[in-house]
């Protein structure tokens, strides 16, 4: 992932904001080539019981398989900057209200005001 990063740093233009959704994007982008590679190669079956009994599968990562990553980012594009920026670090990079509002440098109540539009306006787009 960090090679992407750095291959890619010297044409990048924005400011700090669209350099944080710039990054997760590539993380999110390399996130779902392993898991098509890991889904390719699925693992050898076992006869241990502890593996057995573990719950499995991921609803929000199953979600996103779904929909293709072109198609997730179509719809990301459709959100404001702000909006897309706490979607994309609530969902992908998985933080709390509080570590948003650190990271956008807006109160808590925002990036939720935030994150409730830009999942009202997603929701809007998949009907």
């Amino acid at each position: 992932m960090f090679l992407g990063i750095f291959a890619g740093l010297a044409g990048f233009e924005g400011t700090e904001a669209q350099f944080r959704s710039w990054v997760f994007t590539i993380a999110h982008r390399r996130l779902i080539d392993e898991r098509r590679r890991t889904a390719r190669r699925p693992a050898t079956p076992t006869d241990d019981p502890k593996v057995l009994d573990r719950p499995g599968g991921d609803a929000e990562a199953d979600a996103i398989d779904a929909l293709g990553l072109r198609r997730v980012l179509e719809l990301c594009a459709t959100l404001s900057d702000d909006q897309r920026e706490v979607v994309v670090l609530r969902v992908v990079a998985d933080l709390t209200v509080e570590q948003v509002a650190e990271v956008v440098g807006k109160s808590p109540g925002a990036v939720k005001a935030l994150q409730r539009r830009g999942f009202d306006a997603l929701r809007k787009k998949l009907r």
